[in-house]
């Protein structure tokens, strides 16, 4: 029987969206919580260049931003008695993914999977993948 939360990383997209379903009903049937994760990526410029009308800061904090917008917008939405908890996390999808997953009190991760194949699979780095070897708990992929 699995005591700890289920984690719930979300892009936001409607994949992810499709998994967070998957996430209440794991988290109904062993009557737990649902952490939900988003990883707010570095933005990458050089201001030597002045690439960016902003700062790469003020960028991420945009982004960081428009992430706790829809964080709110998605919670106004779910309709359960579930213990929710949100988190936002800056860095590598990857890694910030796997430390919350192997934090401890993680039972399972409901992660989505973008689905692509062919070239476009190993052209782009896939983050369930990469979950699902190293993560210490369960983890299921939905398509």
């Amino acid at each position: 029987m699995r005591t700890g939360n289920i984690l719930w990383p979300t892009d936001f997209s409607d994949t992810a969206s499709h998994a967070l379903q998957y996430a209440i009903e794991m988290a109904n049937l062993y009557q737990v919580g649902i952490r939900i994760l988003h990883v707010v990526e570095q933005p990458s410029g050089d201001e030597n260049y002045m690439l960016l009308a902003i700062t790469p800061q003020e960028l991420a904090e945009n982004m960081e931003d428009a992430a706790a917008s829809k964080m709110h917008e998605l919670l106004s939405q779910l309709n359960t008695n579930l213990k929710i908890e949100t988190v936002i996390r800056h860095g590598d999808a990857n890694n910030e993914i796997l430390a919350e997953s192997n934090s401890g009190d993680i039972g399972m991760v409901v992660i989505a999977s973008h689905g692509r194949t062919g070239l476009s699979h190993f052209l782009n780095a896939n983050v369930a993948e990469s979950i699902v070897r190293k993560s210490d708990c369960p983890v299921l992929v939905v398509k």
